[in-house]
């Protein structure tokens, strides 16, 4: 008589891939993203952090903080344009409460474009 010999069962644990460490996952993207990453160093125009988005983004999470959201998507609209152009002003080196009062006068500073 054949004895059966039952197959073996797989190991117990999580399947798939071994996790890798974080280390090794950032010197992966900075491997992908190598060309991005080093942009500031080809062209000086390129920043080379990106604070200035963030801190674009920011003044729209705290007003949502604290109010808990927009009312209105008019006024919601109208927060984000006002808030563009301070922070364009801003970034060209014009003084924002300047920027604003000469909006109320009824002339506006223009924002330079760059090319």
């Amino acid at each position: 008589m054949e004895e059966e010999h039952p197959e073996p069962s797989p190991p117990r644990g999580q399947r798939g891939r071994k996790t890798q460490h974080p280390s090794k996952h950032l010197l992966d993207r900075l491997t992908q993203y190598q060309t991005a990453t080093l942009a500031f160093m080809q062209d000086l125009a390129v920043p080379f952090a990106n604070n200035l988005a963030e801190r674009d983004v920011r003044m729209m999470q705290v007003k949502q903080k604290i109010s808990g959201c927009f009312r209105t998507t008019p006024g919601a609209q109208a927060f984000c344009r006002i808030r563009r152009d301070i922070s364009t002003m801003k970034k060209q080196g014009h003084n924002a409460i300047a920027a604003l009062k000469s909006v109320f006068l009824g002339t506006p500073l223009v924002p330079e474009v760059p090319g």
